[in-house]
């Protein structure tokens, strides 16, 4: 199979209208009868949007250090890694902010969330075994 052969079997799902569902959802976010799925689930589009795509940069970023320091034998920046880490946090909060969440909220729901999963710590039985309904 050639590039081009995938590229129009793969595109066969996909329909074409991303830009036009941004333009629905900003549209239906400022309507006031805007539809359940929107309520009040976001504060700012853009936000989420500038959120998740500046995250995965972000965390691209740090994922290629790592790799660069094991697998091309390159000194690990630590102070360069905590400015990437900072990076990460400052889009977490943009996600966070633009959804109405409240970080410290989100930190100890994660935290809790761990205390059940392994209440005597990391157990790789319980961590390939999770109870239903665990994620």
């Amino acid at each position: 199979m050639t590039g081009k052969e995938y590229v129009e079997l793969a595109m066969r799902t996909n329909d074409g209208n991303a830009t036009g569902r941004i333009e629905k959802a900003i549209e239906l976010l400022h309507r006031p009868d805007k539809p359940k799925c929107f309520k009040p689930v976001v504060e700012d589009l853009g936000g989420v949007l500038n959120g998740c795509l500046g995250l995965a940069g972000e965390a691209g970023e740090t994922l290629d250090m790592i790799k660069k320091w094991i697998f091309h034998e390159k000194d690990l920046d630590r102070e360069h890694l905590k400015k990437e880490l900072g990076d990460v946090m400052w889009y977490m909060a943009m996600i966070c902010y633009s959804f109405g969440f409240d970080l410290d909220e989100i930190l100890q729901m994660n935290i809790d969330k761990l205390k059940a999963r392994y209440p005597e710590g990391f157990d790789t039985e319980r961590a390939n075994h999770r109870a239903e309904g665990d994620i």
